[in-house]
C-alpha cells in the first residue's frame, strides 16, 4: 500500500512568486522558441504546459530547472527555491540499482551515494582477507559523513517506501511503466519546491496514471505538467500556460476551461489579423498611386506604413493542422473474429482465462489492463498471429490487417523520414497518386524535415511518421498500440475524429482515458486473475458497468450467505422480493439530486470565479485555498455519484 502523506510540507516565501520570466528570449535557430515573454509560477499552484511539438516545452522546463540560461531577459528564482525534473525520455544506458537512479537526482551527493552502494554489495560479497576493499569503504564513509550523505540515502529508502520499489533491483530489468515510477521519485529527492513533469504518463497503464494523480494531488509543492493525457490534466491543473510561436499565454481553469478560452483566442485574432491586413492593403494602394498623390502624400502615413510591413513580416503565423487521410481497402467480411474460450498462461500465471468475444465489421473495441496483464498476448490471438493454449478463434474474410505498435519498431533510425515512408517519390492513397512530399507534408513535415534522419525526431514526430508510414498502406482492420504518446492536442484530436469516421473495424489499446471515451464502442478489460470482460462503451461506461455488477455481486453473496446462516432455502415469492430501503437510506437517495445540483453550482461558480484575471493578483494564500476548496467540491460530487449508483443498486 502507497503512502500518500505529504511529502514535503513547506515553501520558502509564500507571498513572493517561486518563478519569474521578464522578457525573456531563448533561440536556437530563425524563429525563437521563447520571443521577450513573461511568466509568473506561484507557490502550490498546478500547471499544465501545452503546445504544438517543438513549440518548446521542453525546453522552458530546462530554463525552469536551471539548465539552460536565457538568451536574454530575465529569469528571477526565489532564494533556496529547489526544482526537480521528470524528463521526457526514460535513459537506456542505465545499468545502476533503483536505489542509485533515486540518489543520482542528487547531482553533488548522489554520485558518492551511488558510489557507497556499489561498494556495499562488494563489500558483502568480500572475504576477511580483502583489507584494501575495506579501507577503500571507510575512506568513501567518511567523505559521505562529511556531506551529510546519509540524509540522502534516508530519503533515497522513504522514497522506495512510498513508491513500493525494491531498492536493489536493477534499474534495467524494469517495464517502461516502473521505470517512470523510478524517475518520479529519482525527481523528488531532493524535496523540491516546484516539480516539472515531462510527459509523466508515458508507458503507464490506467492504473499507474490514477496512482500519480493521487500522489501528485497529495504534494504541497508546485506542479508544472507537459501531458498529452486531457483527463490528467483536466483533473489536476488549475492553469493551463500555452506556449505558441514563443508566446506564453495563461489560462485560468482546467483543461475544459482552456478549450473555450482558447477558441475565443484565435476568433479574436483572426479577426485582430484580418482588419490589420484589409487595412496594409488599402495603404499599399495609397503609395502606389500617381505622381500628384507622390506629391502631396503625408510623410507620417509613410512611415506608418513602413512600420505595418515590418510588423506584418514579423508576424508567425499559426502552425497548419495535420491533414490526415486513411488508406482503406475494400470491406471486410461481416463477422471479422470470433473467439470462444481463450486461455493463455505464462510463468504458472492465467492471463486470460475462457474469454470469448465477437467482434464485427464497425465495431472499435477498446483495450485496457495493467502493464504485463496480457493486452499484447489477446492482440495476437485476435489477429491470427499466436494461437490460444485453449479455445478457438475464427477470423473472417478478406482482412487487411494495419498495425501500429507502442515501440514504434517500424522505423529506421538511419533513414530519412521520406525513405522511411516510401522509396518512391509518389505514393497511392485511395486509388490517387501523390507526392511523397505533399503527403508528408499533411503530417506537419516540412521538405527540410522530411529528409532529415529519423534519428533526429522528437518523440511527438516519430509518432506523426508512424502514422504517415501505417497509413500508406490500404486496410480494413486497423490494430493500434497506444498512438496516443507524444502527439500535440490537434493531431491528437485530428487522429480521434478520424478514428470515430473510420468505416473499418479497429483494436485500440490506450491509456487515454478521453480518447477512449470519444473512440471506441465498447471495451475489452483485464480486471485481474484471467478474468477478462468486454463492456458497451468507453472507459467511464466501463467504469459505471463494473460498480454496478461488484455492487449486484456483493449483494447476492450477502443475501446467499444470509440466508444460508438463518434460514432454510424456500421458494416462496415474498423471499425473493428486493427488499425495501429503510427511511434512512431512502431520504439520502431522494436527496441526493439536490446535493449533486448544489455541488455542481458551487464548482461553477468557483470555476468562473478563478477565471477571472484579477483572482491570481491576491494573496497567494488565497488563491491556494480557492484551488483546495474546488478540489475538494470535486472530490464530494464524485463521492455522491458513486454514493447515489450504490443507492439505486441497493
Amino acid at each position: 500500500m502507497i503512502d500518500f502523506t505529504p511529502l514535503f510540507l513547506y515553501v520558502k516565501n509564500p507571498l513572493m512568486a517561486l518563478i519569474t520570466l521578464k522578457d525573456v528570449t531563448v533561440s536556437f535557430g530563425a524563429d525563437a522558441i521563447l520571443d521577450q515573454t513573461n511568466l509568473t509560477i506561484d507557490a502550490n499552484e498546478r500547471i499544465g504546459l501545452i503546445g504544438r511539438n517543438g513549440a518548446g516545452k521542453s525546453t522552458l522546463l530546462k530554463l525552469i530547472d536551471g539548465e539552460l540560461l536565457p538568451d536574454d531577459g530575465e529569469l528571477i528564482r526565489q532564494q533556496g527555491v529547489i526544482a526537480g525534473r521528470l524528463i521526457q525520455e526514460v535513459p537506456n544506458d542505465m545499468d545502476y540499482d533503483i536505489r542509485s537512479v533515486i540518489a543520482l537526482g542528487d547531482s553533488e551527493r548522489g554520485p558518492k551515494l551511488t558510489q557507497f552502494y556499489l561498494t556495499d554489495n562488494v563489500a558483502d560479497n568480500a572475504t576477511n582477507d580483502d583489507a584494501q576493499q575495506h579501507d577503500a569503504s571507510a575512506s568513501l564513509q567518511t567523505e559521505l559523513n562529511e556531506m551529510d550523505a546519509w540524509s540522502l540515502d534516508h530519503q533515497v529508502k522513504k522514497l522506495c517506501s512510498q513508491f513500493d520499489l525494491e531498492p536493489e533491483q536493477r534499474f534495467k530489468e524494469l517495464s517502461g511503466g516502473m521505470k517512470r515510477r523510478v524517475l518520479m521519485a529519482q525527481a523528488m529527492v531532493k524535496e523540491p519546491d516546484i516539480v516539472l513533469l515531462d510527459e509523466p504518463t508515458n508507458h503507464l497503464d490506467i492504473d499507474t496514471i490514477l496512482w500519480l494523480e493521487k500522489l501528485l494531488l497529495s504534494l504541497n509543492a508546485t506542479l508544472v505538467i507537459v501531458s498529452h493525457d486531457r483527463s490528467f490534466i483536466d483533473k489536476l491543473c488549475t492553469r493551463i500556460i500555452e506556449l505558441d510561436r514563443g508566446i506564453i499565454t495563461s489560462y485560468p481553469g482546467n483543461y475544459n476551461a482552456y478549450l473555450n478560452a482558447k477558441a475565443k483566442a484565435i476568433e479574436e485574432e483572426e479577426r485582430h489579423n484580418a482588419k490589420f491586413d484589409k487595412r496594409l492593403a488599402q495603404e499599399e494602394v495609397w503609395i502606389r498611386q500617381g505622381i500628384q498623390a507622390r506629391r502631396t502624400r503625408n510623410e507620417g502615413r509613410v512611415r506608418a506604413l513602413k512600420k505595418m510591413r515590418e510588423e506584418r513580416k514579423q508576424r508567425r503565423e499559426r502552425q497548419g493542422t495535420a491533414s490526415i487521410n486513411l488508406n482503406q481497402a475494400a470491406k471486410s467480411g461481416k463477422v471479422v473474429i470470433e473467439g470462444k474460450e481463450l486461455f493463455a498462461e505464462f510463468d504458472d500465471r492465467t492471463l486470460i482465462g475462457g474469454f470469448s468475444c465477437r467482434i464485427l465489421r464497425g465495431d472499435k473495441v477498446g483495450i485496457i489492463g495493467p502493464n504485463g496483464c496480457g493486452k499484447s498476448t489477446l492482440i495476437k490471438m485476435l489477429t491470427g498471429e499466436q494461437a490460444p493454449q485453449r479455445g478457438s478463434i475464427k477470423i473472417g474474410t478478406a482482412l487487411e490487417v494495419a498495425y501500429l505498435d507502442q515501440h514504434r519498431s517500424a522505423i529506421r533510425d538511419d533513414l530519412s523520414v521520406q525513405d522511411n515512408v516510401s522509396g518512391n517519390n509518389e505514393i497511392t492513397i485511395n486509388g490517387q497518386r501523390k507526392h511523397i512530399m505533399g503527403y508528408l507534408q499533411d503530417f506537419l513535415f516540412s521538405p527540410e524535415r522530411a529528409r532529415a534522419p529519423a534519428a533526429k525526431l522528437s518523440g511527438g514526430e516519430r509518432n506523426r511518421l508512424m502514422l504517415a508510414k501505417l497509413f500508406t498502406q490500404p486496410f480494413n482492420f486497423l490494430v493500434l498500440d497506444e498512438p496516443t504518446n507524444d502527439l500535440d492536442y490537434e493531431t491528437l484530436e485530428l487522429l480521434e475524429q478520424l478514428l470515430i469516421d473510420y468505416n473499418g473495424t479497429l483494436l485500440l489499446v490506450s491509456h487515454d482515458r478521453t480518447f477512449l471515451d470519444n473512440v471506441v464502442t465498447s471495451t475489452i478489460a483485464f480486471e485481474g486473475d484471467g478474468k477478462v470482460y468486454e463492456y458497451i462503451g468507453g472507459y467511464d461506461d466501463w467504469l459505471r458497468q463494473k460498480r454496478e455488477r461488484d455492487a449486484i455481486t456483493k449483494q447476492a453473496t450477502t443475501q446467499t450467505n444470509t440466508s444460508n446462516v438463518d434460514k432454510p432455502a424456500t421458494t416462496n415469492k415474498a423471499a425473493i422480493k428486493p427488499k425495501k430501503l429503510s427511511y434512512k437510506l431512502q431520504r439520502e437517495l431522494d436527496l441526493m439530486p439536490q446535493k449533486i445540483d448544489e455541488l455542481e453550482s458551487a464548482i461553477a461558480t468557483l470555476t468562473q470565479t478563478m477565471a477571472e484575471p484579477s483572482f491570481y493578483q491576491q494573496d497567494a494564500n488565497v488563491i491556494a485555498d480557492a484551488g483546495n476548496q474546488l478540489k475538494a467540491h470535486q472530490e464530494e460530487l464524485d463521492n455522491c455519484f458513486s454514493r447515489w449508483e450504490e443507492l439505486e443498486a441497493m
